[in-house]
């Protein structure tokens, strides 16, 4: 159930991604204040859903839940902890799960600490933020085939 939540957020953060790259953007150029505001508010949300995502993935890790196809390909019940942790981005999905983190992280930076910028600069590069996101997020839903399957 926990993993579920954790998918149910990283397709939420692939919506609000595609928000973010747009509003702020089409804000900054009709210089409305408003839709330049979205990109602040889409930065956060976005990192605590993508925040979500990945502690759920770390979860199925460390509680080595085999019923996720990461975890059963790429984990043991005998590791230790430290290993279990580490794991989750020792391969392919949970490296760009905790590439898309970081970006999102970068992104709730500038929402919460880019007061000293220009609201259009500021809203300009929310949304290319938000574009960056929108492409790694969207690339978690595809997987290449598996020889032999």
């Amino acid at each position: 159930m926990i993993i579920e939540i954790g998918h149910f957020a990283l397709i939420l953060a692939l919506l609000v991604a595609v928000i973010q790259a747009t509003l702020p953007l089409i804000g900054a150029a009709r210089r409305e204040p408003g839709l330049m505001a979205v990109g602040r508010t889409a930065a956060l949300v976005q990192f605590a859903l993508i925040a979500i995502a990945f502690a759920t993935l770390i979860h199925a890790y460390v509680t080595s839940d085999f019923s996720v196809a990461n975890v059963a390909e790429n984990s043991h019940s005998d590791k230790p902890l430290l290993y279990k942790v580490t794991g989750v981005w020792g391969n392919h999905e949970g490296s760009m799960v905790l590439w898309v983190f970081m970006l999102g992280l970068c992104g709730a930076a500038v929402a919460a600490f880019g007061d000293n910028l220009p609201p259009a600069l500021r809203a300009r590069v929310l949304s290319v933020q938000g574009m960056k996101l929108a492409f790694s997020t969207g690339s978690q839903y595809h997987r290449p085939p598996q020889p032999g399957v």
